[in-house]
Order: structure tokens, then C-alpha cells, then sequence
């Protein structure tokens, strides 16, 4: 059964994103989506939020991702790397996940992989005949906005990690 979150989508792309951030910037995207998610309005400014999440010209490392996004947010959120189960399950509590595809850190360099190394937010999943199929917003393009995409699990399942953003009940 496909289901799917909605997010804001954002291109990478964009002309409100330095010209310098662009090609490197799919991490503080894909964190200014699930922020806007949670937190409406509340982050517009994405080289902000590109400085302070800690992204480089070679992209943005998950432990940045994670320590300086719970920096950000606070002691009222959980940000932690999680399972494929885990993710499922913060999709189905309505929550997007970022994933980042990494091939040359996880050292899988002759894969063929949907992405070699990129952040997208995850927004959905299906199960079918062929596996899991994850539903992503890609981040967008030069020239093209961020749109939805299938992907296979599977053949991305070595080079990709999940980063979970939970709201802690109190």
C-alpha cells in the first residue's frame, strides 16, 4: 500500500541558495524539508542553516547531520540514526526520515546505486512482488524542482543510512 507524507519541496537549486552551497547542499535541504515539516515557517534561511549544520564543499557528514540538527532543535527532539525497520515505522507515525546514499565513505564503490552520495527526505515506502520501494524527495535539479521518486531498497541498502527526527512526548 503506497502512503505518502507531504513535505515542502525544495530544490537544492534554487536561487535563494548561495551559488556556492548548491552543488553540495541536498543535506540542509533535506533538513530544511523536515524541519518545515515540524516546525512551519520556523527555518527559512538555508545557508544559515547549511553553516550550522556543518556542510562542506564535499557534502554533509550523517554525525554533523545529527549532533548539530539536535543542537537546533533542542532537548525536546530525538535525532538519531536509525534501522530500515525504525524508518518504516516513522512513516507510519507520519513522520519523514532523511536517508543519505554514500557510496564512497561506506566504501561500496562499484555498486550502481540510485544515488552516489546524496541526502533525500523519505516520505513513504511500499512493499511489492520485487521489495521495498522508498518514496523520496530528490532535491531537485538545475533547472527542475524536487520531485517524488521510487526508489529500491535493496540495491541501495549497503550505501544508505536513516536519520530519524522524533518530537519526545513529555
Amino acid at each position: 500500500m503506497k502512503k505518502t507524507i507531504s513535505l515542502k519541496k525544495k530544490s537544492q537549486y534554487d536561487e535563494d541558495i548561495h551559488k556556492y552551497y548548491r552543488n553540495s547542499a541536498c543535506g540542509p535541504v533535506t533538513a530544511y524539508a523536515i524541519l518545515d515539516f515540524f516546525l512551519p515557517g520556523q527555518f527559512q534561511n538555508i545557508n544559515l542553516l547549511y553553516k550550522k549544520l556543518g556542510g562542506t564543499p564535499i557534502g554533509l557528514f550523517t554525525h554533523h547531520f545529527i549532533r548539530n540538527l539536535s543542537k537546533i532543535l533542542g532537548d525536546d527532539w530525538l535525532v538519531q540514526k536509525c534501522s530500515i525497520e525504525e524508518m518504516k515505522k516513522q512513516i507510519d507515525e507520519g513522520r519523514p526520515v532523511a536517508a543519505k546514499f554514500d557510496k564512497w565513505f561506506t566504501w561500496h564503490w562499484r555498486g550502481r546505486y540510485s544515488y552516489d552520495y546524496h541526502w533525500v527526505s523519505v516520505v513513504g515506502y511500499e512493499e511489492k512482488e520485487n521489495g521495498l520501494w522508498l518514496f523520496v524527495h530528490d532535491n531537485g535539479g538545475k533547472n527542475r524542482p524536487s520531485q517524488l521518486q521510487s526508489l529500491p531498497y535493496e540495491p541501495n541498502a549497503e550505501i544508505l543510512a536513516f536519520v530519524k527526527v522524533e518530537p519526545l512526548k513529555k
